[in-house]
């Protein structure tokens, strides 16, 4: 856009919290194509990214499908879940292409992703570390999981967009967790526990 960085940095929170995305922002207001964008910004370094075997092992034990829904591309979700070591473990994913551009949280980009894997949202969980990314999964019943995150990138974030802190509570999730490997595998245990009980 030929502006200084802290301008455009204001432009693209404001386009994040009006339209959901950066990428819709500079869609619908200044025509950019979307691939090109998710191209250039998703050109980033991954080396320090490193497998989590635990986080493969809890996934790994849920029963049922398992999905990556993404508001970025599905190249990105691929390489990063490459380099944790889960990208196996999941039946498809959904990115901002499949859904034709309409990213969380808007409704049309959950109904398109239900609609498309046949998805049951009263038998299904939604994990996300933004809240009011999940306030359409609860609408629609699905069970919502938020993760939270102390990271420091996002104190610039604009209210309401900031992934949740410890401590931070929302009517629209029924579970929230700063540590997604044990929440996952405390859901396992209690199953196992649930199934030694019934026999």
């Amino acid at each position: 856009l030929g502006c200084p960085a802290d301008e455009a940095r204001i432009l693209q929170k404001d386009w994040y919290a009006r339209h959901g995305t950066t990428l819709s922002g500079l869609m619908l207001e200044h025509d950019i194509p979307p691939k090109d964008f998710l191209d250039y910004v998703h050109d980033i370094d991954l080396s320090p990214v490193s497998r989590n075997e635990g986080l493969r092992t809890a996934i790994d034990a849920l029963p049922g499908r398992k999905y990556i829904f993404t508001n970025g591309s599905r190249q990105h979700a691929e390489n990063v879940s490459r380099k944790i070591g889960i990208d196996d473990l999941f039946h498809d994913m959904f990115d901002i292409e499949a859904g034709d551009y309409k990213p969380k949280p808007h409704a049309p980009a959950y109904d398109a992703f239900i609609d498309r894997f046949g998805v049951d949202p009263r038998r299904a969980a939604f994990f996300e570390d933004i809240h009011q990314n999940l306030s359409v999964p609860f609408e629609a019943g699905m069970t919502t999981v938020l993760v939270q995150s102390e990271a420091a990138w996002f104190e610039d974030e604009p209210s309401g967009k900031c992934p949740a802190r410890p401590g931070e509570t929302y009517p629209h999730v029924h579970h929230v967790t700063g540590d997604l490997t044990g929440f996952l595998g405390e859901i396992t245990r209690r199953s196992s526990d649930d199934k030694k009980d019934d026999t």
